[in-house]
């Protein structure tokens, strides 16, 4: 009882150690981008026709809170990745350890890839369907709180939804899912993918269709990719297993 117990102290110790890394490492690109922030703002708003407006004070630092916090987000991607490989490296076959080492790089692409989506494929569709909504009815003027809590909507689900391939090839080779259990839950992932893709875009049907189809692609692919890992997986587990019982006969 007293070994388990002290074994659960060492992995919460290991646990608050590699928070406290990520926490360090999100900090510190935080505080990049908020030295850039001003950059990263006026590359926002360059083609803009309207200039923002702000309604108090608070909302100047909302919005270099949020800029920055997405430039940390972004860099501190891969190294929470690293850490969490390191919390669970020990309990991970040699094999495993290499396979899933070799996806974080694949997360912080894949993320950023899906924040270029939604920011120049899908927050243009999707603002120009708003703005022309209004017709002349309205004047158009946005406050920056506004407008860039409209921007973080449309980018920042991307970027998450697209480490989906990663995530799942991670899962797959640690033998937690495979593609035979994807395929069975396909039409209720489809069903959830619909539903993110009514939640992030305005209510019209053309902009929830093209949406929705590349988050079915994104599942296709994982289920694929994840098709490859398994195969692999099991590959080399056997190429293991016989090695090992090679060395035993040898032994003996």
């Amino acid at each position: 009882m007293a070994d388990k117990e002290l074994n659960l102290v060492d992995h919460l110790d290991e646990l608050r150690k590699r928070l406290i890394i990520s926490a360090g490492a999100f900090l510190v690109f935080f505080i990049v981008g908020f030295i850039f922030v001003k950059d990263i703002y006026q590359w926002f708003v360059r083609d803009l026709d309207v200039k923002l407006i702000v309604l108090g004070p608070s909302d100047i630092v909302w919005v270099y809170f949020t800029l920055a916090g997405v430039i940390a987000l972004a860099g501190s991607i891969p190294v929470l990745a690293l850490q969490i490989w390191l919390f669970v490296k020990p309990a991970l076959k040699p094999i495993e350890q290499k396979i899933s080492l070799s996806y974080i790089p694949g997360l912080f692409i894949l993320f950023l890839l899906g924040l270029c989506f939604g920011y120049f494929i899908i927050f243009p569709l999707v603002l120009s369907f708003l703005v022309e909504l209004s017709g002349e009815m309205m004047a158009t003027n946005f406050t920056a709180e506004k407008y860039f809590r409209f921007v973080m909507n449309m980018t920042l689900p991307f970027g998450i939804l697209f480490e989906l391939p990663v995530v799942v090839m991670f899962l797959t080779s640690l033998g937690i899912i495979n593609p035979v259990t994807l395929k069975k839950v396909r039409k209720y992932a489809y069903f959830i993918l619909v539903i993110v893709a009514a939640l992030i875009t305005p209510p019209d049907l053309v902009t929830e269709i093209l949406v929705a189809i590349p988050l079915f692609l994104l599942y296709e692919i994982s289920i694929s990719l994840s098709g490859v890992i398994y195969k692999r997986k099991l590959k080399k587990e056997k190429e293991w297993e016989e090695n090992n019982q090679y060395e035993m006969l040898d032994e003996n």
